[in-house]
């Protein structure tokens, strides 16, 4: 990240990723593996804007560095789906079959619980909403990780106007993702939390 760049305006270069897996030992195999994902994901998202007008990719990429450079959780299986979690939701043509088939089933799996009917709308949408954060509830540890440092990464953007009603979404945040965490004892879902409240912490005081 360039020290002068503003959050919403960094990603995660591919050149980076890669040296950052193979600094961590990851293998050729999962390298691989994980730099097909990267550009699956750029390639679904490709014209895709952010209300910010930054490009959409730079969300996902994010996401998968929260989970290398500070969560220091590099697994392939998770580090796929951070790049992916959204792309099921933005394709027209990918499946979770067409996932699992290059990425593994556990990939498919987590990409499948970051899923929801963002076309849904009224009470269909509430209903979706209480669905899917049901779901998560349900979910590994794994999943909920990666919709806290979903969530964490659009936080860290809500100053760049990336939701058209910032106080809204932390508060739903903080109604509906929060209980993500709670029970835990897994050191990684307690940081995610601790950097959610650091960030609400700029708009709720």
């Amino acid at each position: 990240m360039l020290p002068d760049a503003k959050y919403n305006e960094t990603y995660l270069p591919r050149e980076e990723l890669e040296q950052l897996l193979r600094d961590r030992g990851v293998t050729p195999v999962d390298l691989m593996k994980v730099m097909d994902a990267y550009d699956m994901a750029e390639s679904v998202h490709e014209f895709q804007k952010r209300l910010d007008g930054k490009p959409y990719f730079w969300h996902p990429s994010r996401v998968a560095r929260i989970f290398v450079t500070e969560l220091n959780h590099y697994d392939a299986s998770i580090v796929c789906a951070a790049l992916l979690h959204d792309t099921l939701e933005d394709s027209n043509v990918l499946t979770p079959e067409i996932i699992e088939l290059n990425f593994g089933s556990y990939t498919s799996y987590l990409v499948q619980k970051l899923t929801k009917d963002i076309k849904a709308e009224g009470v269909m949408k509430d209903w979706v909403e209480r669905e899917y954060i049901e779901r998560l509830m349900q979910s590994s540890e794994d999943a909920r990780m990666l919709k806290l440092a979903d969530r964490l990464d659009t936080y860290r953007c809500l100053e760049f106007n990336v939701k058209r009603n910032p106080i809204k979404y932390i508060m739903q945040t903080q109604e509906h993702y929060f209980p993500l965490a709670q029970g835990s004892q897994n050191a990684r879902l307690k940081y995610l939390i601790k950097e959610l409240q650091k960030e609400q912490n700029k708009y709720l005081g």
